[in-house]
């Protein structure tokens, strides 16, 4: 019985710790798109980790493109709009953590202006860095091809 009651507290702390991972990775992503929505660059780079890369994949008739910007030059392009222009809505899907790494995979939908332009999957990877999860790669597809 003494063991049983220790497997099941361990399972407990075990589970409870997850949880309490996910959540904070749930907040980093949700910060991003709340920066995005507010057009914040400082709020979008704040989210980042040093050297991360962001990208997207888009499809023409002949061709997949895979095409990276800046982390910059994405704080840029979001400060330029007004707030609430960028609103894109995420589900999460699934959240993966191994020690210091996270993986979430969020199929979206992206509002400009208040109206549906496409969607797709945000693909995340995040690191741990001085206690704090920070996105360290970002690719995304976009198709016009969804349901609202």
């Amino acid at each position: 019985m003494r063991y049983f009651l220790l497997f099941l507290t361990a399972a407990w702390v075990t589970c409870s710790h997850a949880q309490d991972q996910s959540e904070a990775i749930k907040t980093t992503v949700n910060k991003l798109f709340s920066a995005m929505k507010n057009a914040d660059a400082a709020g979008v780079r704040e989210v980042f980790a040093p050297g991360a890369i962001l990208q997207s994949i888009s499809k023409t008739k002949d061709a997949v493109k895979v095409e990276t910007d800046t982390i910059s030059a994405f704080a840029e392009t979001i400060a330029s709009l007004g707030k609430g222009d960028a609103d894109e809505q995420i589900v999460f899907e699934t959240i993966r953590v191994d020690g210091d790494l996270a993986m979430v995979w969020a199929p979206y939908k992206f509002f400009y202006k208040g109206k549906f332009s496409h969607c797709g999957a945000d693909s995340f990877q995040l690191v741990r860095i001085g206690g704090e999860w920070k996105i360290q790669y970002l690719i995304d597809t976009r198709r016009r091809d969804c349901e609202e």
